[in-house]
């Protein structure tokens, strides 16, 4: 079968191949550290694999816990890249090795991510002592290998001042793109009252700030948003057309969790939103379920709450990121921190 065969053409997947991890920080919204007890095995995961491929996923993203803590994480990157399935990996960087970088090289790993969220003291306070360090030593030695590398900020009261600061460190490292995303009050976050309100609009404004001759390409994840000027140039495509048309969860993309259960996004960490396992049932039986991944294939625009029900955008944006959305306020369909709920056609 081909993706033509689908009503939904699945796209992308994020995979935690496993929740151990080196560290165990403040805001993480899986709450990481010790893997699970029954994540799947080696021949489990290079089957997810398979099944990916064979229904045509374009771009497999694997993350953690910490990716490269799972000794087979290679086996499984290599059986995605060989079936011509783009692998980036998200790390914290600690880990990295001559032998890691060997294998990054040898699986045909697409990118590489490290998480890096202020200047010394501030990721360091959030994550581990020596982190920061750790993180920029990983960062210097991709680069010097001539492996893509890029740098994904999570963003929350504590740090969200501190981006011309990061600015000024991440522009003279040769990563190609700096992602910022949001903090969602879930997992550790809650646990331990990290403040993740943030406002949109100055981490918007910030990112046009340095569109323009910029060493590196700046820009927001899907939950940071929506439609103010220049939606089409904040999101990182080369062309400067990614605009946001709304939540992909369940329509060309999913989550698969390190026990195989399958979400529509794996940010949208709550069983609520599982809608199988992969030793249930196969990625096919759950993808084509007809009543699967309901908030978003029954979508229709009369479910919009509050200002997103009278925004002039709500067809397109669809309410804006459906996780974010959920952990903040309970809500699915009404963005309480768009940067547009201000502005003065709302």
């Amino acid at each position: 079968m081909t993706q033509d065969d689908y009503r939904y053409a699945l796209q992308s997947c994020v995979w935690e191949i496993t929740l151990a991890c080196s560290f165990s920080c403040k805001y993480c919204g899986s709450k990481a550290g010790a893997a699970r007890r029954n994540e799947l095995t080696t021949e489990e995961c290079l089957s997810v694999a398979k099944q990916l491929a064979d229904m045509g996923c374009r771009r497999v993203s694997l993350i953690g816990g910490e990716v490269f803590l799972r000794k087979d994480w290679a086996v499984i990157a290599k059986t995605l890249t060989e079936r011509n399935v783009k692998v980036p990996i998200i790390t914290n960087g600690f880990l990295l090795s001559e032998n890691l970088i060997r294998l990054i090289r040898e699986t045909g790993i697409e990118s590489v991510a490290v998480s890096l969220d202020g200047p010394p003291e501030i990721h360091d306070s959030f994550r581990q002592q020596g982190s920061f360090a750790r993180a920029m030593q990983a960062i210097r030695v991709l680069t010097e290998n001539d492996i893509p590398v890029s740098v994904i900020s999570t963003l929350h009261s504590g740090n969200v001042s501190h981006l011309e600061e990061m600015y000024g460190i991440l522009s003279q490292t040769g990563i190609f793109a700096w992602q910022l995303q949001a903090c969602s009050p879930m997992g550790n976050a809650v646990d331990s009252a990290v403040s993740t309100g943030i406002d949109f609009e100055t981490v918007i404004r910030f990112v046009e700030r340095h569109l323009s001759e910029s060493p590196i390409s700046v820009c927001i994840a899907d939950n940071i948003g929506y439609y103010v000027g220049n939606e089409g140039d904040l999101r990182g495509s080369p062309d400067r057309n990614a605009v946001f048309y709304g939540c992909s969860a369940g329509l060309s993309g999913i989550g698969i969790d390190s026990v195989g259960n399958v979400r529509g996004c794996e940010s949208m960490y709550d069983d609520r939103f599982i809608e199988g396992n992969l030793r249930e049932k196969s990625l096919r039986e759950i993808w084509n379920d007809p009543n699967a991944f309901a908030y978003n294939r029954q979508f229709t625009v009369d479910m919009l709450q509050g200002k997103c029900r009278e925004c002039e955008h709500g067809s397109k944006c669809a309410g804006g990121c459906r996780s974010y959305n959920y952990f903040s306020s309970g809500k699915l369909y009404e963005s309480l921190r768009c940067a547009r709920r201000g502005a003065p056609n709302q």
